[in-house]
């Protein structure tokens, strides 16, 4: 029998927050945010509800930035940009994500792929144009 989840205002208020911004937020980035509105909130509360909600497919992790995982809302396949010089990570919805790839791999290697995800890095337009924007994340 499967257990019933039960409704929790911070685990709503956490799913808000990162549906309230394309920045792909971190769970540190969360805990700030939400804190002066929930003052017995823990970083632990907002690690477990993160953990919950990738494994619900609510959301998923865009991976490590500059020592902090960050999550993206939008499950869609997609692929990101990632700027190592301020930590912006931006969405590329117009960029292709290829079945062949996953295909290739599963018959190459045997393996049974679901899907697979691309990231770019590199340095993007507004710390190319304006550098004082470096290591100023979500510029």
């Amino acid at each position: 029998m499967k257990k019933a989840i039960r409704y929790s205002k911070k685990r709503e208020a956490i799913l808000q927050a990162i549906r309230s911004t394309s920045a792909h937020p971190s769970a540190e980035w969360i805990y700030q945010t939400l804190k002066p509105d929930h003052p017995d909130l823990s970083l632990g509360t907002v690690y477990r509800n993160l953990l919950f909600f990738q494994q619900q497919g609510t959301i998923q992790s865009v991976g490590v930035v500059n020592g902090q995982e960050h999550f993206d809302w939008d499950t869609r396949p997609h692929s990101h940009f990632v700027c190592h010089s301020c930590g912006a990570i931006l969405d590329l919805h117009t960029i292709d994500v290829d079945k062949q790839t996953d295909q290739a791999v599963s018959s190459q290697y045997g393996f049974v792929v679901d899907r697979h995800e691309l990231t770019f890095y590199g340095v993007c337009k507004d710390c190319q144009t304006h550098p004082d924007h470096a290591n100023h994340p979500n510029h």
